[in-house]
């Protein structure tokens, strides 16, 4: 049986829909019965009229990956594991909980992978954990090591910690692969990650900063986790991003897919780190922030990413970004 942590996160939905209609044995851990129906919703939308495909045929256990327990009970007759569960934060106030659920968390999947002899674990970390070098035109991949010294986010940090977990898990022999997305564009969920892009740029949102980061469609990521966990691949980290693209080229597709104006208000540093600081005013009040000082960072940073590894390992061709956000958009108009 095939174990997936995170299992109502975007991933992990889509996940679900993979595994299930290939037929597999699948046991889902979620957190909030509020989290499992918003998941359904997705699931079932990609069930053809007649297909016997149940999201109730999923083995479904409510709990969280910090509470030991409940993961050993979990783990019993798995014999692979997608861990795609994460918190995500980029507030530093909110630190110790991202090391309690990131890195504390993927230490229990690690452990109790070993302890269960599974025979691999596929874990869902972030390009956030790969560092460019201050060089003109450099281009991230595989060998691009996390550099302490930058302006790094407390969910890069903690998402780097997740990673050195996996890596220790195979010293003591664990098989496991290591995916690295870029900002995953897909269906279903609109109130945070790329899905609120949407939802902010529907309402008229025209702003936009110069920078520039890696793009990959979501179905594009299950694909290549469910080919990394059923081929030979072991021990090893894949970047998984489909184009580079600014970020003005990305809100425009997306503002061209829901009909709406495109961004035309270029914003400069200047003006996100006067916004930094006020926001910083009305925490004292109560107002929690949006803007941080690494998120400030990342929006001019122009970051590329190699995706060459993954192409030729798999002979994988991603979808295009435009075609990933019209899909997108279209579940997005239509999902009332």
């Amino acid at each position: 049986m095939i174990l997936v942590t995170g299992a109502t996160g975007l991933v992990g939905t889509h996940l679900l829909v993979h595994l299930v209609k290939s037929g597999q044995s699948v046991r889902a851990v979620y957190r909030t019965a509020a989290k499992k129906e918003q998941a359904r919703k997705v699931f079932t939308s990609y069930i053809e009229e007649g297909e016997s495909t149940s999201f109730d045929a999923i083995d479904w256990h409510q709990g969280t990956i910090t509470d030991i327990p409940f993961l050993t009970t979990v783990f019993e007759g798995i014999t692979n594991v997608y861990h795609c569960a994460a918190f995500i934060s980029f507030d530093p106030k909110e630190y110790k909980t991202l090391r309690k659920v990131n890195i504390e968390g993927t230490a229990n999947i690690v452990n109790l992978c070993l302890i269960h002899g599974v025979r691999k674990l596929c874990y869902v970390s972030s390009i956030a954990t790969l560092s460019e070098l201050p060089v003109k035109n450099y281009v991230i991949d595989e060998t691009s090591d996390w550099n302490p010294e930058l302006l790094n986010s407390v969910y890069a940090i903690t998402k780097y910690g997740a990673e050195m977990e996996v890596w220790r898990g195979t010293q003591e022999g664990l098989n496991a692969v290591i995916v690295n997305p870029g900002v995953i564009i897909g269906p279903g969920f609109f109130d945070n990650g790329s899905g609120l892009l949407f939802t902010k740029i529907n309402k008229g949102f025209r702003y936009y900063t110069t920078g520039t980061t890696g793009y990959v469609a979501v179905d594009d990521v299950v694909q290549i986790m469910c080919k990394l966990m059923i081929g030979e691949h072991t021990n090893e980290r894949y970047i998984v991003v489909g184009e580079n693209l600014s970020y003005k080229t990305i809100f425009t597709m997306i503002a061209k897919a829901l009909q709406k104006p495109v961004p035309t208000k270029k914003v400069g540093p200047l003006v996100l780190h006067i916004v930094y600081y006020v926001q910083k005013i009305k925490y004292i009040f109560g107002s929690r922030p949006t803007v941080f000082k690494a998120s400030i960072r990342s929006a001019f940073s122009i970051s590329t990413y190699e995706n060459k590894k993954i192409k030729s390992e798999l002979i994988y061709s991603f979808t295009p970004i435009e075609k990933a956000v019209q899909h997108t958009a279209t579940f997005f108009l239509n999902r009332s």
